[in-house]
């Protein structure tokens, strides 16, 4: 029997890709198993591994084939440190953003979808595709080791806009 917390994590990756495939009406599912089967550490496995294979087994959600680009890490936790954000020293989301980039192949979208107990949903991704999303409200993080910004903003405010919607498979479809 899985621990409260994985429990709970599995609950969140599931609901995430039950909200997408009711959006985009295609199949997101949860990856089996979940983990960074090839990500991480594990990253030497992706050379002996087919393409789909390394699709199914890297990030939180198996995308449609439609969506070749996509990459995302979903945490769901009770509380989360925000004053942390401002100082650009949030030990916390580096970690959660480097788990998403291990697992990336060059070119991914790079999503990570979080929730907090009695506060919300977010979503955060690179800050490089900040011109394809309407974001009215979010704040930038700079993570002291990332390398990148990411924009984090408010997640059902995000899905409820047709452009980013449309945006999103744009941009996770598209040939590199």
């Amino acid at each position: 029997m899985p621990s409260p917390q994985k429990a709970k994590g599995s609950n969140w990756e599931r609901d995430v890709a039950r909200q997408l495939s009711e959006i985009y009406n295609e199949t997101f599912i949860r990856v089996p198993g979940s983990g960074a089967y090839v990500g991480g550490l594990n990253a030497a496995r992706k050379e002996f591994l087919h393409e789909g294979t390394i699709r199914v087994l890297k990030g939180d959600i198996v995308p449609p084939l439609s969506f070749p680009r996509f990459n995302a890490e979903c945490k769901s936790y009770k509380e989360f440190p925000w004053h942390q954000l401002y100082s650009g020293d949030c030990k916390v989301l580096d970690g959660w953003i480097t788990q998403c980039l291990d697992a990336a192949d060059e070119g991914d979208v790079n999503l990570l979808f979080m929730k907090f107990n009695r506060i919300g949903t977010f979503l955060a991704f690179e800050q490089a595709y900040q011109d394809k999303f309407l974001t009215p409200s979010y704040t930038l993080y700079s993570g002291k080791n990332l390398g990148k910004n990411w924009i984090i903003t408010e997640l059902g405010t995000f899905l409820e806009n047709k452009q980013n919607i449309n945006n999103l498979k744009e941009i996770c479809s598209a040939k590199q």
